[in-house]
């Protein structure tokens, strides 16, 4: 959002420049994020099989702790099924265990609706403050340069919105869904909030958010006190109550028309917000720009395993910047 108010001397502004100042650490846990020491612990083991059905329909022969290290496997080093079910016959074989591994068919199939280990509270007392953005993950089907180089209709459309909540204060990624492409921002917010299991201090969003579907959720989920930080339109006008019981959105407004935009943006920490667009770069990154499942349940499956191993990743290193020009 800066640039469109600065696009016209974005050359003459000198960029910013920090220096980490735990290089060692943050190398150590670079090095640790490549490190492939596999071990099974018996509890592990133990927990391979699945528990015995007590009601009718067939019984499962895998666990969902089981299904669920295999497709993590499978995302972490970018295999497809039939490839991760290799890798974890030979990471049995190399630890001397009688395990029986799932086939291709069966992650696929037991990859719908899989119930994920429920992940471990937070020991950070600090209250949360939440960036929430969305991004799109590319899926199967004719690409851009079917599109773009030979003028070709696509068939269907190749992508999903990732959306994600990231707190600033731990770092990590604390709620996350999938959804299809013409599902919107503040449609998918309340499913968000409800991952959530600490309370929050401060809302960061963008002006996709921007509307009294937005600020009526958080009101009621929220309480009226919580400092909520979405950009208005460039148009917006204030309330009719604004002279005597303004929102959070007419003081921003007010605020915009007497100092400006980047006066405002600077003030209320609205540019902290670029921090959940570097997590949602560093996820593509990592984890890949495109989901390989091809149901939408498998998909959305993929996504929260994806969510679970950057968070893995967060916490083996996060660099701490000053800085200096």
């Amino acid at each position: 959002m800066p640039r469109k108010f600065d696009a016209d001397r974005r050359d003459k502004i000198p960029k910013q420049r920090h220096r980490v100042t735990n290089w060692a650490e943050y190398n150590e846990g670079l090095r640790r994020r490549g490190d492939l020491t596999v071990w099974i612990s018996e509890d592990a083991l133990a927990l391979w099989s699945a528990p015995r059905r007590t009601t009718r329909d067939g019984q499962p022969h895998y666990s969902d702790r089981a299904i669920e290290l295999c497709l993590t496997l499978s995302l972490v080093f970018k295999r497809p099924l039939r490839q991760t079910q290799g890798l974890m016959r030979s990471i049995a074989r190399l630890l001397g265990v009688d395990i029986a591994v799932p086939d291709f068919s069966t992650l696929s199939r037991r990859g719908i609706g899989l119930t994920l280990r429920p992940k471990p509270k937070s020991k950070c007392d600090k209250l949360v403050q939440l960036i929430v953005d969305s991004t799109g993950l590319k899926i199967f089907g004719e690409g851009d340069w079917l599109e773009q180089k030979h003028k070709a209709k696509r068939k269907r459309r190749s992508w999903r919105k990732l959306h994600l909540g990231h707190d600033l204060v731990r770092g990590e990624i604390v709620c996350s869904d999938l959804t299809k492409d013409h599902i919107g921002d503040p449609t998918a917010l309340p499913g968000l909030l409800d991952q959530v299991d600490s309370p929050i201090d401060r809302f960061f969003a963008d002006g996709a958010y921007d509307g009294e579907l937005t600020s009526d959720l958080l009101a009621a989920r929220l309480g009226s006190t919580i400092e909520v930080t979405i950009p208005p339109p460039r148009n917006a006008i204030p309330s009719l109550s604004a002279a005597y019981n303004s929102t959070a959105r007419d003081r921003a407004i007010a605020q915009i028309k007497a100092r400006g935009r980047m006066a405002w943006q600077k003030s209320s920490g609205y540019n902290q917000r670029s921090r959940g667009k570097t997590k949602m770069g560093r996820g593509k990154t990592v984890i890949g720009p495109k989901l390989k499942a091809r149901t939408f349940e498998n998909q959305k499956t993929e996504a929260r395993i994806g969510v679970r191993v950057l968070n893995q990743m967060t916490t083996l290193s996060r660099p701490s910047f000053e800085r200096t020009a």
